[in-house]
């Protein structure tokens, strides 16, 4: 017989080990499983092992709320955030729970009940929760260069980078300009002769400190935990202000994002090509630059960017359309990621299946039509953590409510109305997948807010009656927690 669960979690990285947590805090006594594809806790961030990989977010607000960030980093390397979420699943006695190595690839609702099926077995469970990101594992976003083939050095994607590439004294074209390539372009170049970022358009970059002076005091006088809670205050307050900042005057912002620029390259000529976009600030993500590396490698001489578009790949590296070619050892496609919404799972509710580009989010967390069913994803303009930790406790309230009326099934039920994209940025790798992902409505509980100050108010004393039908059935019930 399927082994059965009270709840199900699709996912051993950042947002699995803390819905795990918060479950065990606020349901003590609920059954639940982790089902992982992979062999070690981490998701995404035991999959990159690119050099110089870290956050994009400060770890203030990137860690959970309850567990405080205690390393010295601002912007956190990828191999302490990985032990971090490591510790955290140890210290909760979560890692007992989860199932290494099980790939989870259907589920099916019967209207009772989930039937997981596994590469390792099938499984069953009340309620099931994926918590699996929306990148794809198993393939990043590649471009068909022309002549890539010709190309005698090597082609490398950062996703999946070889642990036996060795770049000492090689001439190294890293090709992209979002956050992969702003990480990996200075990491290599203290080793390789020479590292170029060749861009086909600008994106914008904020140099941040790569410590936070305000942390470093407040954690000699206070208690790790209320130092921690204030500077994540503090954190959110300005990357929130800044956003709005950049929505309601975009131009005051981009004279900000240039003045740092300026700090710390000097070269307003230099500034004005290769990194000053044709877009508002927030249309897509802001580049971080702890310490300003990237300029820092610039300025001396060991890294370099040109802006141009690529006409194909020939034996020595690379012809742009001017007529120029960039002679490479090596190549790294820094081209972006592929998302896949919901880990790729194939959902099937009573003999039907789910196409998620056809549904509607509901509060971002579960999808219309959809019974006993959520995810988790996080904020585009602020730390994934922070959304996906309501979101933990939102199902976790729930579940609550469910079992405290005798409810076995929880169904969002969608009004007609004006649909928008989910996502509300022009990346390229968000554009590419919009019509995967579910949309949104025009009004609350079908909207998917970008503010985490608002969300952080109204979501914990959400209705979760509203729009939402419940049922009960014969199923395995959610025992009342008293």
């Amino acid at each position: 017989m399927a082994e059965h669960f009270d709840v199900l979690i699709i996912g051993a990285g950042l947002s699995g080990i803390g819905a795990a947590w918060r479950l065990q805090q606020e349901r003590p006594g609920t059954t639940y499983a982790i089902l992982e594809a992979r062999t070690a806790i981490g998701g995404t961030w035991d999959l990159f092992r690119y050099p110089g990989v870290r956050s994009d977010s400060d770890m203030f607000t990137l860690s959970y709320p309850f567990r405080p960030w205690r390393g010295a980093e601002t912007m956190a390397p990828g191999d302490a955030i990985r032990q971090y979420i490591r510790d955290t699943a140890a210290d909760g006695g979560i890692a007992p729970h989860i199932r290494f190595g099980t790939k989870v690839l259907a589920a099916s609702w019967d209207g009772s009940r989930w039937t997981v099926t596994t590469g390792k077995g099938t499984f069953t469970c009340t309620f099931l929760y994926a918590c699996a990101g929306y990148y794809d594992y198993a393939q990043g976003y590649q471009p068909d260069f022309p002549g890539h083939e010709e190309f005698r050095g090597t082609l490398v994607h950062p996703q999946f980078w070889p642990e036996d590439l060795d770049y000492t004294g090689k001439r190294v074209i890293v090709i992209g300009s979002g956050a992969t390539a702003v990480t990996v372009v200075p990491a290599m170049a203290g080793t390789a002769a020479h590292v170029t970022m060749l861009q086909r358009s600008p994106t914008y970059m904020t140099a941040l400190p790569e410590r936070d002076v305000i942390a470093d005091v407040l954690r000699k006088r206070l208690p790790a935990r209320a130092a921690n809670r204030i500077v994540r205050a503090k954190n959110i307050l300005l990357t929130q202000g800044f956003y709005q900042l950049a929505r309601r005057r975009p131009e005051r912002a981009k004279a900000l994002l240039r003045r740092f620029a300026l700090q710390h390259l000097d070269d307003p000529a230099y500034l004005d090509e290769h990194f000053t976009p044709t877009y508002n600030p927030w249309d897509q993500r802001l580049c971080v630059v702890p310490g300003g590396d990237l300029f820092q490698a610039i300025k001396a001489g060991t890294a370099s960017v040109v802006t141009a578009h690529i006409d194909r790949f020939v034996p020595e590296g690379i012809r742009l359309t001017d007529g120029r070619v960039l002679e490479a050892d090596i190549v790294v496609s820094a081209t972006g990621l592929s998302l896949l919404p919901i880990g790729g799972v194939e959902l099937t509710v009573d003999g039907e299946t789910v196409d998620p580009g056809r549904t509607v989010a509901y509060r971002g967390v579960m999808l219309g039509g959809v019974p006993n069913f959520a995810y988790c994803i996080g904020y585009t303009n602020a730390s994934w953590t922070l959304r996906a930790d309501l979101s933990h406790r939102y199902v976790c309230r729930l579940l609550s409510y469910m079992a405290k009326n005798g409810y076995t099934v929880a169904t969002p039920q969608e009004r007609p109305g004006p649909r928008r994209p989910l996502l509300d940025l022009t990346s390229g790798y968000v554009q590419r997948a919009l019509d995967r992902f579910p949309s949104q409505g025009d009004r609350d509980p079908w909207t998917v807010r970008q503010n985490y100050l608002r969300d952080v108010l109204t979501t914990p004393r959400a209705d979760v009656r509203r729009d939402m039908t419940f049922s009960r059935r014969p199923a395995p019930v959610l025992e009342e927690i008293r």
